[in-house]
């Protein structure tokens, strides 16, 4: 009996110190950024023009604006976790091979940007470059583009603003969804200092919202972006669901491209 509670009190601990684990390593868990030299020259396949913008609370944020020939409009687009604009630039080109011009930033503490992460920041520096962006496009010419991280902010962006519509690639309820989905033993919703809910976000969005999910999505998983989809109120919502995509390759799928076809002629 005695060496039955010891294994149990061992066990206990040791769920004790992984959750704990979890809480005090989040960040390095939600964002992997990866650091550029401020002095690193952008290597593009199309025109581009290289921003430096200052947030209210010091931080300088790096963005790219990548420029078609004859722009029908602009695609704004926030990127995955992983990676710098050197990586993301060249996905985003996609969208300049249709006529479209598009703006990405780095976030905090990816490539060139500089200050410190927190939920509350990464939406201010979203609104930042929302504004920015007005400056150059009329709103009704503004597509919000969010991959997996970056459909939080995207949605967000939809709340706070009208733009033309969003297009949502792997998007996720809430992060919580995600985290649970990870680490189902542990009470994550506790522990959790990002929250990303973007369930509520989408309920204040008056534009259309197309979401591109694959079935094979174990990062974040289909039913996460099923059940954000089911409650979008608006009639304007499409539910693109790729058979045997997962989470970074659905661009390989001729669905995925007919499918963005399709919503950029809202543009038309």
């Amino acid at each position: 009996m005695h060496n039955v509670k010891k294994l149990s009190i061992g066990i206990l601990l040791i769920y004790v110190m992984i959750g704990a684990s979890i809480f005090y390593i989040q960040e390095k868990l939600i964002f992997l950024p990866s650091k550029l030299p401020m002095d690193h020259a952008y290597q593009m396949t199309v025109p581009f023009e290289e921003l430096f913008l200052e947030s209210e609370d010091g931080a300088v944020i790096n963005a790219i604006l990548q420029k078609a020939d004859n722009p029908k409009g602009l695609i704004l687009y926030f990127h995955g976790n992983a990676g710098d604009l050197s990586r993301w630039s060249t996905i985003t080109a996609f969208f300049v091979e249709k006529d479209y011009d598009v703006l990405v930033m780095d976030y905090r503490t990816y490539g060139k940007s500089t200050g410190k992460l927190s939920e509350k920041a990464l939406y201010a520096d979203a609104q930042m470059i929302y504004d920015h962006a007005l400056k150059s496009y009329a709103e009704k010419d503004i597509t919000l583009y969010g991959r997996s991280l970056g459909t939080g902010l995207a949605t967000y962006l939809a709340s706070k603003n009208q733009p033309n519509q969003i297009l949502l690639e792997t998007p996720y309820y809430d992060l919580y969804q995600v985290a649970k989905n990870r680490f189902p033993f542990f009470p994550v919703r506790y522990l959790m200092a990002y929250e990303f809910p973007s369930h509520e976000y989408v309920l204040k969005a008056s534009c259309p919202i197309t979401i591109f999910h694959g079935t094979n999505d174990y990062i974040v998983p289909f039913d996460s972006g099923k059940k954000l989809f089911d409650v979008i109120p608006s009639a304007k919502k499409t539910f693109i669901g790729i058979e045997g995509g997962r989470h970074n390759n659905l661009i390989e799928f001729d669905q995925y491209h007919q499918a963005v076809e399709n919503a950029l002629k809202v543009d038309d």
